[in-house]
């Protein structure tokens, strides 16, 4: 089996591979960074009610992938995004915006995002060669937890929340324009 290297196939413009994963790693920990702060936004409106639990279990696993990369950030004096104290500001409102619509929009929340970032971290994965094999087997492990997330969601009612699919869609467009900035910012 013939070896790959990441964003092999590269067109002249692209990113160069170190750039790629500069880029992968600051748009991670800033995505990372922002679910949890959605989920503490959640937790000061749902903590004490039945979700409480849930919420904390899915904050707690955007802490360690969290925590991984602010480590890579460290390990290969990656420049984080300059755009962290406004996650910081926008992950906690939306969480605690949505909560305060009540648990299902809460749910539907999750599931927004959570699908957008499985759709980005499938991509990283596929652009990432074998000369990151261990930042692309953290991503497919995270991409799992995500996609569990997601169907705690679901399980949680989070499609009868009214005006589902609008809410789905902004949080979706939204989070994808948190993306791209990012990356590069």
């Amino acid at each position: 089996m013939q070896s790959r290297e990441t964003a092999q196939g590269r067109l002249p413009g692209d990113p160069t591979p170190r750039e790629y994963v500069s880029r992968t790693i600051r748009v991670d920990h800033a995505g990372e960074y922002g679910a949890k702060r959605i989920y503490e936004g959640q937790l000061a409106v749902l903590g004490r009610t039945r979700f409480g639990p849930i919420l904390e279990h899915m904050k707690a696993q955007e802490q360690v992938h969290l925590d991984t990369f602010s480590r890579l950030i460290a390990e290969r004096r990656v420049r984080p995004t300059a755009l962290l104290p406004i996650w910081h500001v926008a992950g906690f409102a939306l969480g605690a915006a949505t909560a305060l619509m009540g648990h299902r929009a809460a749910m539907a929340c999750t599931v927004a995002v959570e699908e957008a970032i499985d759709e980005h971290y499938r991509d990283q994965a596929a652009t990432l060669g074998d000369d990151e094999q261990p930042l692309r087997e953290d991503i497919e492990r995270f991409r799992a937890e995500e996609l569990e997330h997601r169907d705690i969601g679901l399980a949680n009612e989070a499609e009868l929340t009214p005006a589902y699919r609008l809410l789905s869609a902004a949080i979706k467009a939204g989070c994808k324009v948190a993306i791209k900035v990012s990356e590069r910012v």
